[in-house]
């Protein structure tokens, strides 16, 4: 189904489960200005496997109650300052994991599993502040300790992505993670640059980096629609509204007014 970006962010209701992905991948900013328009609140974030500006934005609005990542990072411009203030005034519950820990969960997920094995955890202080991830002995082999991590099955994945066409099907090229979210996600929304008339199932240079439309439920066209964040090699990323973005949200006062702001505009992210 294709819709505008309003209406494909219509159904994420307050409390969702919402996987999002890392900067690189394809972060959907145009969807995430949509979700603070519309005040939706107790999002249930899963980073995949971290996050960046998308997450600390939501956070900084209020949308987010829960976030379950093992970093928020603006890169070279520092940890995401928002998930800095919540984390500090302690308005956010933070599920602290790894990488490997959220991609195995999430093909749990896809896999239609409870949970799923993961040994590189043993040894780690994670263990004490993560009571949902149980050590049991390999039942192969006794006295071989094991990590079991329940697996992880968003409500909603969301994402930007380089084209759909008018059948659902997205193309995501190399960015396999989504195609994990979208498997283990109730509902896949996607943003994407353009809607192209002819079926990218049948295209055989693009089929191999293809999301068939089975998993995909709603897409919206958003041209730039990961602006500031760099975007494979269509654009790159906005280094100036970083710096204003960082500088803002530094203190309450100035994010508000810069929130407001960025509230108003229909483009991109920027001072």
């Amino acid at each position: 189904m294709i819709v505008d970006v309003d209406s494909l962010v219509s159904g994420i209701a307050d409390g969702t489960k919402l996987a999002i992905p890392q900067d690189a991948a394809g972060v959907s900013m145009a969807a995430t200005r949509a979700l603070v328009r519309r005040g939706v609140r107790d999002l249930h974030l899963v980073c995949v496997p971290i996050g960046g500006l998308q997450a600390d934005l939501l956070i900084g609005a209020g949308c987010a109650r829960t976030i379950e990542t093992s970093a928020v990072t603006l890169g070279e411009f520092g940890t995401g300052p928002r998930f800095a203030a919540a984390l500090k005034a302690g308005t956010l519950q933070i599920l602290d994991a790894t990488c490997p820990a959220i991609h195995a969960a999430l093909q749990a997920g896809q896999k239609g599993i409870p949970f799923i094995p993961l040994r590189g955890l043993l040894g780690t202080d994670l263990l004490t502040a993560r009571p949902d991830w149980k050590v049991i002995d390999n039942p192969f082999a006794p006295g071989d300790a094991i990590v079991l991590l329940p697996a992880i099955v968003p409500d909603v994945a969301l994402f930007h992505a380089p084209l759909a066409d008018r059948h659902g099907n997205v193309f995501i090229g190399r960015q396999r993670e989504l195609l994990t979210m979208a498997h283990a996600a109730r509902r896949t929304l996607v943003t994407v640059e353009e809607v192209v008339a002819r079926d990218l199932m049948a295209d055989p240079d693009l089929a191999p980096g293809v999301i068939p439309a089975t998993y995909v439920t709603a897409i919206a066209a958003a041209p730039f629609g990961a602006m500031p964040v760099k975007f494979r090699d269509d654009y790159s990323q906005d280094d100036n509204a970083f710096l204003a973005y960082v500088a803002a949200a530094a203190n309450d006062a100035a994010w508000s007014v810069w929130l407001a702001a960025w509230l108003e505009e229909a483009g991109a992210v920027s001072a």
